[in-house]
């Protein structure tokens, strides 16, 4: 009689790892879809697939020069873990119900549009307006593609971690970025929507 019941929780546990195999594979498909979408729009935006001196890098280290948002990763990919961070949270407290990987669709869908709304001409020309990125242009869609990456990525961090040492990492990331480039996410967002003139200043003091 035990081995029956051992054979019958068995099938139990492969019946639910199934369901749970589809779940995941639905928003894995999801997430597919939401990046296909983005990187079509940004192509009908006139954005180049990579930079325009047909070199290909992983990473661009210098967030003055015309490679910065060119390549791969650059100083400012770390904001998009930043987001990654902020978005686990927000949702896991909004909607604690969802499962978790369909909140990583939401995360990628959000980071997704703000890509795409980030290189309307609208917001490059208030990037150049406004902010110490005076020779923006606009993300390659490499690039996009790899800020969306880290929001993911950092979606999942933050899962990992919780949220005392998620808030830690954003603190760290937050100083390091202000002593290495002068520019942190916490700045870009407040230049972006209302400029200080003595902290662009202080940044292009580099």
């Amino acid at each position: 009689m035990s081995h029956v019941v051992v054979r019958s929780d068995n099938a139990s546990y492969i019946t639910v790892m199934s369901r749970n195999t589809r779940k995941h594979l639905w928003a894995w498909l999801a997430i597919a879809a939401v990046l296909v979408v983005a990187i079509y729009q940004l192509h009908n935006q006139g954005r180049l697939w990579w930079c325009s001196c047909d070199r290909l890098f992983l990473w661009s280290g210098d967030p003055w020069s015309s490679h910065n948002s060119q390549h791969l990763f650059d100083p400012y990919s770390f904001t998009h873990i930043l987001h990654g961070l902020i978005f686990c949270g927000l949702l896991a407290w909004g909607l604690p119900r969802l499962a978790p990987m369909w909140r990583l669709w939401l995360a990628v869908s959000i980071e997704s549009l703000w890509e795409v709304v980030e290189n309307s001409d609208f917001i490059i020309r208030r990037y150049r307006e406004a902010t110490v990125s005076l020779n923006y242009h606009g993300d390659t869609i490499f690039n996009s593609l790899g800020d969306i990456l880290l929001c993911g990525i950092g979606f999942m961090l933050a899962r990992y971690l919780g949220f005392r040492r998620s808030l830690a990492l954003f603190a760290v990331t937050e100083i390091v970025l202000l002593l290495w480039v002068r520019d942190s996410l916490i700045l870009n967002v407040l230049m972006l929507l209302c400029p200080v003139d003595a902290i662009k200043a202080w940044q292009i003091g580099h």
